[in-house]
């Protein structure tokens, strides 16, 4: 990828898809940015592999593993700083992420959430929980909202929603496929308006 891009550390816990949209934006050109490293919550997150595939460093962050989460919030904004991180974008990443780090990135830090926040967030609100509340509910619609982190689950400032109808005969499975379709094409949109200053994300 090009030098002189925007830093980008991608979070995962998963498969990987919302990161592979990503890599493949900044590939395309469509995103001024440059996957400068991904953090994964667990070794086994096929998330991994797919930073191992297009040559982008890694790192398990298991706060379990330091004495105390201050040590572990330090590490991992020092590894951060040291990698020159500019933004970072969480991508299926299920954990909170540290105060210190919440706080050396503020504005900075986004995530994408599968359904219509503030309905559909929370703490326990993930993957296909959201689209079995989302169908529970009879919502007509769903889709994914991309917001700015703070340090409670899913509660920062929405930047962009999408909405897309939700079917009859809908299961929370079809209803995930075609809500992350949507996820691909907004995610890396919205990261690139974010770095290019297109929000007014200062009027809280």
């Amino acid at each position: 990828m090009p030098s002189g891009r925007t830093r980008l550390a991608v979070f995962v816990s998963g498969g990987g898809t919302g990161l592979q949209s990503i890599i493949d934006a900044c590939t395309r050109g469509d995103l001024s940015a440059e996957v400068a490293w991904v953090v994964s919550s667990s070794s086994k997150a096929y998330g991994l592999k797919r930073a191992a595939g297009a040559e982008i460093e890694s790192f398990v962050f298991r706060p379990k593993k330091y004495d105390t989460p201050d040590e572990a919030g330090k590490d991992l904004l020092q590894k951060l700083k040291e990698r020159g991180v500019e933004y970072i974008a969480l991508a299926g990443y299920l954990k909170l992420l540290p105060p210190e780090v919440v706080a050396a990135y503020p504005k900075r830090i986004l995530n994408i959430h599968p359904g219509l926040l503030p309905e559909y967030g929370g703490q326990g609100m993930y993957g296909h929980h959201v689209h079995e509340a989302v169908l529970a509910a009879g919502e007509k619609v769903s889709g994914p909202t991309v917001h700015l982190v703070d340090e409670i689950y899913d509660h920062g400032k929405i930047l962009e929603q999408v909405t897309i109808p939700v079917r009859e005969n809908d299961t929370p499975e079809t209803l995930a496929a075609r809500v992350l379709v949507e996820e691909h094409k907004l995610y890396p949109a919205v990261i690139e308006k974010l770095i290019t200053g297109k929000y007014e994300v200062n009027d809280d």
